[in-house]
Formats: structure tokens, sequence, C-alpha cells
């Protein structure tokens, strides 16, 4: 069942993100004014090397207030696909390029609210190309292994729903992970 959009108009609107107040009808026939949300799509990578382990961010997210470990990822820029934008934020964000990308899955983390979609891809071997040109994105990266990768997910570090997701989902369905 369908729900109805009858109109949309624009609270904010930025390069960043829009807010919209939606007009919607439900199959009930109830009709009301909804928030949405509205993002750029993007895309993120979990890069491993069987000799190095998982290259990862630490960064510190000032919207939460919290350290973590991240995947690099960001924006898809308009024309450019999910798997280019995920090899451009690997490169941008830590100097290496993943030599192999294979999507893992597309999601919507805030469906209910947002129009938010993630594309999230592996890779299984990088080539350092050179230094991170976005400095201001971590304060270090590092290679885990999948043991290590495992204990900072238990332990609360891995707390962006992006990267956490995207380790999941490989560690999900690996069964050579160690």
């Amino acid at each position: 069942m369908d729900w109805t959009v009858h109109d949309e108009r624009w609270l904010y609107q930025s390069d960043w993100v829009s807010l919209a107040l939606v007009d919607v009808e439900t199959p009930s026939g109830r009709r009301y004014e909804h928030h949405v949300v509205r993002y750029q799509h993007s895309a993120g990578a979990v890069i491993s090397d069987p000799s190095r382990g998982v290259l990862l961010l630490w960064r510190h997210r000032f919207t939460t207030d919290r350290w973590g470990w991240e995947i690099p990822a960001g924006w898809i820029d308009p024309g450019e696909s999910p798997e280019a934008a995920a090899r451009r934020e690997a490169v941008e964000e830590t100097g290496w390029e993943p030599q192999d990308l294979t999507l893992l899955t597309t999601y919507g983390p805030l469906s209910g609210s947002s129009d938010a979609t993630f594309h999230l891809f592996r890779s299984q071997s990088a080539a350092e190309v050179g230094s991170p040109v976005d400095t201001d994105e971590s304060e270090r990266i590092e290679w885990l292994s999948w043991a290590q990768v495992r204990e900072e997910i238990a332990a609360g570090r891995v707390v962006e729903g992006l990267a956490l997701t995207a380790l999941l989902w490989v560690l999900a369905g690996m069964d050579d992970v160690s």
C-alpha cells in the first residue's frame, strides 16, 4: 500500500542538507504533514588487504562529540557513480586507492524520515598513491587486523552507522576473516 504525496515545500535548503515538509496521505486516508530530511547519496568502502588488515580512519565527530573508527566514505558528486565516489573518497581521505570494488549493499539508514542512501563497497586490495588530500578527515589512518576490528566494534569504538554497517556486513559474510 503506497502513501500518496500531495505536495512538498522546503523549510530549509543548502548544499549539505535540506528539510522539506511533505503533505502525505496514508492508505487509510489519514492526511498530515511529515518532515523529510534530504541528503546527497553517499558511498564508502571497506578496504582490506591480507597482509595489512582493514584500512580505517580514527576521527572525531563534533555532532555527537565522539571519537571512533570509520571507513573512507563521502557524498557522491553530481554525475558520479557510487563506485567512483567510493574510490575517490578513499584516495582523498587515506592516500590508498582500492583496486577492486565489489558492491556489498545499498540501504537507507533513516528511511522513515530521510532519503539518505548509502552505497557500500568492499575492496580486497589497494595501492598507496600518496598522502591523504583531505587532512581534516581524521587524526590518523591505520590498518587494523580483523580481530582488532571485532574488538573495536565490541568496545563501542565503531559508532558511525555507515562504517558499522559495512564492517558488520563483511564480517557476517566472510568465513575467512580472521
